[in-house]
Order: C-alpha cells, then sequence, then structure tokens
C-alpha cells in the first residue's frame, strides 16, 4: 500500500496572489486610483498581519493594539514594496512587520529607557533560560551554562539577566516578600532630613552671633534659647519691651544680611 505523505503547510500557505496588482501599483502614478488598489491590497493580506500579532500575546500588550501595530507595519510594507526588485512580497513583508511589533515593545511597553543592546541581550538570556530549563532536573541554569547555550560572553549574559525583572517598574507600594504587615517598597526609601538644614544654618549664624555686642547677644539668647516674653527681657534688663523688640528685629535683620552675604 502507497502512503501519500500530507505536504506540511506554511504558515502563509492560504496568502493572496496580489503580484498583478502591484505590477498595476508600480505603473500608476499618485492618486485615488493607486491608493485604492492599495488598500485593496492591504485588506487582501490582513490575515497574515494578525497571525503574526498573534505570536507576540501573552507579552504584556493587549491583542489588539498588537493587531493594530503589526496593521501598521503591513500598511508601511505594501507602500516601500517595489515588485520590480523580483522579491516575493511575503518575504519584504513579513520582516517589516515584525520589526514594526518589537519595535512597538521596545519603545511603548518598558518603564523605563534601557539600550536596544541590552533589550536584546534580554531578549537572547530570557530564550535561553527557558530553553535549558526544560530538563528533567528542572535545575535553573547558571551564567556559564547561558554563556556557551548563547555563544555570548558571560558579561553580556549577567547584563541580560540583570534586565529580566526591567520590563515593568515595581510599585512603591507593592507589599515586600515575606512583609506580613503590609511594609511596602515605600516603606524603606529615605526622606530629606530636615535637621539637616538647621545644622547649616546654625553653623552659618554662629560666628555673628559671636560678633554682637553684649547686650544683643544676651537679649538674643534670653528670648531664642531660654523662650522668655520680651516683657520679662525688658523687666530683667531695665528697659522697655518697645525697646528690646526693636533691638530682636533689628540684630536678626542684621544677622540675616551677613549671612546672606557670605553666601553669595
Amino acid at each position: 500500500m502507497t502512503s501519500v505523505r500530507a505536504r506540511k503547510r506554511h504558515p502563509h500557505d492560504d496568502a493572496p496572489d496580489t503580484s498583478a496588482e502591484f505590477r498595476r501599483i508600480d505603473e500608476l502614478p499618485d492618486g485615488p486610483e493607486k491608493d485604492a488598489l492599495r488598500q485593496r491590497v492591504i485588506c487582501a493580506w490582513m490575515p497574515m498581519a494578525e497571525r503574526i500579532a498573534a505570536t507576540y500575546r501573552n507579552r504584556g500588550e493587549t491583542g489588539e493594539d498588537l493587531k493594530q501595530v503589526a496593521m501598521l507595519g503591513l500598511v508601511k510594507a505594501v507602500n516601500r514594496y517595489e515588485s520590480g526588485r523580483g522579491t516575493a512580497f511575503e518575504s519584504y513583508a513579513v520582516p517589516t512587520i515584525v520589526g514594526e511589533v518589537k519595535r512597538h515593545f521596545r519603545d511603548h511597553l518598558w518603564s523605563l529607557h534601557v539600550p536596544r543592546r541590552v533589550q536584546e541581550l534580554r531578549q537572547k538570556v530570557r530564550a535561553a533560560i527557558q530553553e535549558l530549563t526544560r530538563t528533567p532536573d528542572g535545575r535553573r541554569p547558571s551564567v556559564e551554562d547561558v554563556a556557551r547555550h548563547t555563544g555570548l560572553s558571560e558579561a553580556d549574559v549577567r547584563t541580560g539577566m540583570g534586565a529580566l525583572d526591567s520590563f515593568a517598574a515595581l510599585s512603591l507600594d507593592a507589599e515586600l516578600t515575606g512583609a506580613a504587615d503590609g511594609y511596602s517598597l515605600v516603606d524603606t526609601l529615605g526622606a530629606p532630613e530636615p535637621d539637616y538644614d538647621r545644622i547649616v544654618d546654625r553653623e552659618a549664624v554662629k560666628p555673628k552671633l559671636n560678633a554682637l555686642p553684649e547686650r544683643e547677644r544676651r537679649i538674643l539668647y534670653l528670648r531664642f534659647f531660654c523662650d522668655m516674653t520680651q516683657s520679662r527681657i525688658a523687666d530683667q534688663l531695665g528697659m522697655s519691651q518697645m525697646h528690646v523688640s526693636r533691638l530682636i528685629n533689628r540684630t536678626c535683620a542684621r544677622i540675616g544680611e551677613r549671612v546672606l552675604a557670605d553666601a553669595a
């Protein structure tokens, strides 16, 4: 009995034959007729673009958005294709569409700007780790294992591994692993220390205070360090409260001017 081996179908065996349309597009001048013909060709090849978009699902982008990006790549391919070069449209369109989808992932889905080389290393390392972990022991491959598998240097593998978890930023409100009391990442971050500014101000004012006459220095000491009221200071020094108030205001203003003059 003779067996007939079924021919393995190409992913795009149902691709339309639009060679005649492309030749006509090359012949037509720019205008409505040429635009309409391009539109018909785009519609004919849309199933192929949709299949390409489907291969990138489950990577953090919605299927509808991926489809739109793939369609944009198809439009670019139709507009730029030249039938006279002898290359089949499919051979030109597939890399164009795939490139558009990859560019979309590179430019729009990373939370932080990561150099293209690092993104490519991440992809190679990620694919290698997936392949190498399909072993009976399920052991996570080492840097050396990935380097041998990919032909990359160990430094490049480490760079790629460092970018594996960099595709999306971690929320500051995310609870830390093992934290049972809601302790989040934001709780580990530092905050500006106001006492540092107070130390700077104190050191800037100190020599100006030491240079004051004894009476003015004593008045400031009683007011700001002993927290005495102006009336109590006036009684203690034998002067009017109004005079104490004028001395405090005048002395503080003079110190402030001198500190600012030194800073300038």
